[in-house]
């Protein structure tokens, strides 16, 4: 989506000038992966319009593969405005009927990946986008590739349609599945990350993410991590799942141990939280491996951004 980002943090009604940027879950996620070093592509929808082009060109400039993104000629490109304050970030989607609520399960064709990752986001948008879910997370519609989903809910997206249900399938038959405690409390009533494991098996690798706490992985092979939050200074909380799910995900596929992807979420995260942006610039891929490297006490002692 394109996004519309006030200067300071007086209400968005009293803004006068607003800032033009980009963001979206998955893409986050694909200019995270990027910045790591990793080979990335997107798929989506947007529309013939200037701000479509501004997408595009954004994702282009930070590494990702963007030719598989179709034009719609009838459809705009979908809009999102923050609205910042003292209590925090309120969001306004503009996206009924965007560009992007046309995909569908034939998209899966375009998708050729060893790992691919998916939210409960593309899910609210239209049916069809929610059958596109189904489609890649539950039936399988890409062989061989390790599929990733973050549950990602957002109220404000599903006020027709019942989320739990929805949410709750595709997080239940992905190979790794991110979700946080408190979606997950207000999602399902379940809010121990144990409890939130048990529900959705036989997810292999669920991963639970608690905002200034820290994140727990159960692996496939029926371990517990649990790697503390470091310190952080922050700006605003926009994106910094999207973050910590790159970071993860690049160490998975690096194949570093568990807590050495937790830790890399949790720096990625550190990233976005200290920016006002939906994508921060991420930590030199140098100075994050030394990060990881920290003894559990100097992890502890860490403060970031």
């Amino acid at each position: 989506m394109a996004v519309l980002v006030p200067p300071d943090e007086e209400p968005l009604e009293r803004q006068r000038v607003l800032r033009l940027d980009v963001g979206g879950a998955e893409s986050n996620v694909a200019c995270g992966l990027a910045a790591l070093g990793h080979r990335v592509a997107w798929v989506s929808r947007v529309g013939d319009d200037p701000l479509g082009r501004r997408v595009l060109a954004e994702l282009r400039g930070r590494g990702v593969d963007v030719g598989g993104v179709a034009t719609d000629p009838d459809r705009p490109t979908g809009v999102y405005f923050k609205d910042t304050g003292p209590a925090g970030t309120g969001t306004y989607y503009y996206r009924r009927g965007s560009a992007a609520t046309r995909m569908g399960p034939d998209l899966a064709a375009a998708c050729r990946a060893r790992l691919l990752h998916l939210s409960g986001i593309t899910a609210a948008l239209s049916d069809s986008c929610a059958e596109l879910v189904t489609e890649i997370v539950v039936r399988r519609a890409v062989p061989g590739a390790t599929v990733s989903f973050d549950v990602n809910h957002r109220p404000a997206l599903w006020r027709h349609r019942d989320p739990a249900t929805a949410l709750l399938e595709p997080a239940r038959h992905a190979d790794i599945v991110f979700v946080g405690r408190d979606e997950a409390e207000a999602l399902w009533g379940t809010a121990r990350p144990k409890e939130i494991r048990d529900l959705l098996a036989p997810a292999p690798v669920v991963v639970v993410k608690d905002a200034e706490h820290g994140a727990t992985a159960y692996t496939a092979a029926g371990e517990e991590v649990f790697v503390p939050t470091p310190d952080s200074r922050i700006v605003e909380r926009v994106g910094a799942g999207d973050a910590f799910a790159a970071g993860y995900l690049a160490a998975h596929l690096e194949g570093r141990r568990t807590e050495t992807a937790l830790r890399l979420g949790h720096v990625m995260a550190a990233a976005a939280l200290a920016t006002g942006g939906d994508v921060p610039t991420a930590p030199d891929r140098a100075r994050a491996d030394r990060l990881l490297d920290l003894d559990e006490q100097e992890w502890a002692a860490l403060r970031l951004g």
